[in-house]
C-alpha cells in the first residue's frame, strides 16, 4: 500500500481525512496560488490541485499524493483569499443576498494513475447588514478563506442554504475523495 500524502496545510482538509479514518502525512506544496481573470473557475481549481499534487509527488514519487484547491466564484468572477479587511468587506458585500458557487478541485496522483475532478456547490447568503459584515470581519475568520468566509465556523451564520456537497465548501468533498482513492487499488 502506497503511503498517502496530503499536499496541503489546511487544517480543514486534514480534519476531513482524519474523520474518514485515513492514514496520511501532511507535506504542503510550495506552489504559489495565482488567480487570474483569464482562467475559468473550474479550470483554475483543477489546475491548482494538480500543480500542488505534482509539486509534492516530484519529491515523493513512491507515494499517492492528494492536492486540492478551493475558490469562490460569483458570475464567473473568482474570489480568492482576501488581502486585508477591506478586501474581505468587498467580497462579503458582493456575496450578500445572493447565490455564488464554491468550487473545489482535487487531484490524486501516483506513479501509475492520476485522477482530477472538480466539485461545485451553490451557496446562498442571507442579505448582510454592514454590522453583520463588520462583526464577522472582527472575528478574524475571513483572513485565510476563499471568498472571505468559512462555512464550518462563524460563517455558517451568513449562509441561508446550499445545493451540493457541504464538505466541498469546507475544502474537500470527502465522500468523492474516498471513492476516488478506492480506484487506486493499492490504497484504500
Amino acid at each position: 500500500m502506497k503511503p498517502l500524502i496530503l499536499a496541503s496545510q489546511s487544517p480543514r482538509r486534514k480534519q476531513l481525512l482524519e474523520q474518514a479514518g485515513l492514514s496520511f502525512t501532511v507535506i504542503p506544496s510550495d506552489v504559489e496560488e495565482k488567480l487570474t481573470k483569464k482562467n475559468l473557475p473550474e479550470d483554475l481549481v483543477a489546475s491548482l490541485a494538480y500543480q500542488k499534487a505534482l509539486n509534492v509527488f516530484e519529491r515523493y514519487p513512491g507515494h499517492l499524493v492528494l492536492g486540492s484547491d478551493t475558490v469562490v466564484s460569483l458570475d464567473s468572477h473568482i474570489l480568492g483569499k482576501p488581502t486585508d479587511d477591506d478586501d474581505a468587506r468587498r467580497m462579503l458585500q458582493m456575496l450578500s443576498g445572493g447565490w455564488h458557487t464554491v468550487l473545489t478541485g482535487v487531484t490524486l496522483l501516483s506513479a501509475e494513475k492520476e485522477v482530477t475532478f472538480v466539485e461545485k456547490t451553490e451557496v446562498n447568503f442571507f442579505s448582510l447588514s454592514e454590522e453583520d459584515i463588520s462583526m464577522y470581519i472582527k472575528s478574524g475568520e475571513p483572513v485565510d478563506k476563499a471568498g472571505a468566509y468559512g462555512i464550518q465556523g462563524l460563517g455558517a451564520m451568513l449562509v441561508e442554504k446550499i445545493n451540493g456537497d457541504y464538505f466541498a465548501i469546507v475544502g474537500l468533498p470527502i465522500a468523492k475523495v474516498v471513492r476516488a482513492l478506492k480506484t487506486f487499488n493499492d490504497h484504500v
